[in-house]
């Protein structure tokens, strides 16, 4: 793919800051990136910021200060907030994070250096274990929600609404547990549907809701019940999942 202007001056003025020590640059989280492009067919909505990871030999105090003083200039072409890591932090970090780096790891472009992902795996234990505890947050949070809402069906569509991008999330988590790490959210949800055997259920109804800023009323009183369902069955069967060489 093209390295945008922003991306060039990220690596040229990385570089004046660490030298040698810059030993890779990457982009991540492309797809997502071009999803929201080919969803956005007019123009509708900031274009998201290109993600970017650098890992250096080593840092000091000083190294962030000259990275802060030029952040926002880093914003203002497009980037976000680079994430940084030195020496050998990110392989050591996989069994803490395997979701985000493990999304890291499917869907990244070298622009630098060296490839910092040679060699590296996500254990499924540890992806499990992550997909549990997101499972199991967002049936809790959810299940908090309704009860906020004090019975009000206006409140009860502003919590689905605002809770379909997290459980498409989820969605995506677990999609990436069953081996399909390339899934975007539509597609995930289509795939829980099949483990779960809930084709046409409210799964795909609140993934597609991710972005959207409100719905009927009558609709957010239809999806709740399926919705709690799906993310019970979704705790369920996360906490009993085995890597069985799918």
């Amino acid at each position: 793919m093209p390295i945008s202007d922003g991306v060039q001056m990220l690596e040229r003025e990385l570089g004046e800051i660490f030298g040698k020590r810059l030993q890779s640059l990457v982009i991540y989280g492309q797809r997502a990136h071009h999803a929201h492009a080919a969803h956005d067919t007019h123009g509708h909505g900031a274009a998201p910021p290109t993600h970017t990871m650098a890992v250096v030999e080593s840092m000091t105090t000083d190294d962030l200060r000259a990275c802060a003083g030029r952040v926002a200039a880093w914003h203002d072409a497009g980037l976000a907030t680079l994430l940084l890591f030195a020496g050998h932090e990110f392989e050591q970090s996989l069994d803490a994070f395997p979701l985000e780096f493990g999304a890291i790891l499917a869907d990244h472009t070298i622009v630098a250096g060296a490839n910092p992902f040679a060699s590296l795996t996500i254990d499924p234990a540890d992806v499990r274990r992550a997909c549990e505890v997101q499972a199991r947050s967002h049936l809790l949070h959810l299940r908090e929600g309704v009860l906020d809402t004090c019975g009000r069906a206006d409140a009860l569509a502003v919590l689905i609404v605002h809770s379909a991008a997290a459980f498409a999330a989820l969605l995506t988590s677990v999609a990436r547990l069953e081996g399909h790490a390339n899934d975007d959210a539509a597609s995930a949800a289509r795939h829980v549907e099949r483990v779960l055997n809930m084709p046409g259920s409210a799964i795909s109804g609140v993934a597609k809701l991710a972005g959207v800023h409100d719905i009927p009323s009558a609709d957010a009183e239809r999806l709740i019940g399926p919705y709690l369902d799906a993310a019970t069955r979704l705790v369920q069967y996360v906490d009993g999942w085995k890597n069985d060489g799918r």
